[in-house]
């Protein structure tokens, strides 16, 4: 009666292990198909009439209508115990050219808005990585508000020097 036992669990242990042997190349067979009908553009590929050589390239803005307004250099200076002494900045107003004569008409109140808010600041403010990106982010904001809405696309610093 033992013998018969034994070969039934023996004859049995080989049959699943055949299972599991025949399901896992399967397994791989269907992922290696499927990544090849994926990589080889079969499957989820480019449609028929698209290709990526066919369409045009896109044409650039026409830089013509901007000018550029000169913000003269601002000099700030910082309060005994900081680290630095003294801000020098300047910067220049990107301006479409239908309105370069009206910013240039505001240029007292746009340095007397900037000297303001640069004098405002703590030297801690100036110490962050991401100190420049914030503070441009806000003069820009506030030479908006002076110059009125899109006379002025952008501030572009061309110094910011702290000694």
């Amino acid at each position: 009666m033992t013998d018969t036992d034994d070969t039934q669990e023996t004859k049995s242990g080989k049959g699943s292990k055949l299972v599991l042997v025949i399901s896992l190349c399967l397994a791989l067979l269907g992922g290696g198909g499927g990544f090849f009908a994926i990589y080889s553009g079969l499957l989820l590929g480019p449609e028929e009439g698209h290709t990526a050589d066919e369409s045009p390239a896109p044409e650039p803005k026409s830089l013509a209508d901007v000018g550029f307004v000169r913000i003269d250099p601002i000099l700030i200076s910082f309060p005994q115990g900081a680290i630095s002494r003294h801000l020098r900045f300047s910067a220049h107003l990107e301006v479409p050219t239908a309105y370069l004569k009206e910013v240039e008409a505001v240029l007292p109140r746009v340095v007397d808005v900037l000297n303001g808010y640069l004098r405002a600041l703590e030297p801690a403010d100036l110490e962050h990585p991401a100190a420049l990106i914030k503070l441009r982010a806000q003069m820009l904001r506030r030479v908006q508000i002076i110059t009125g809405v899109g006379r002025v696309r952008d501030l572009l610093i061309a110094e910011f020097i702290l000694n």
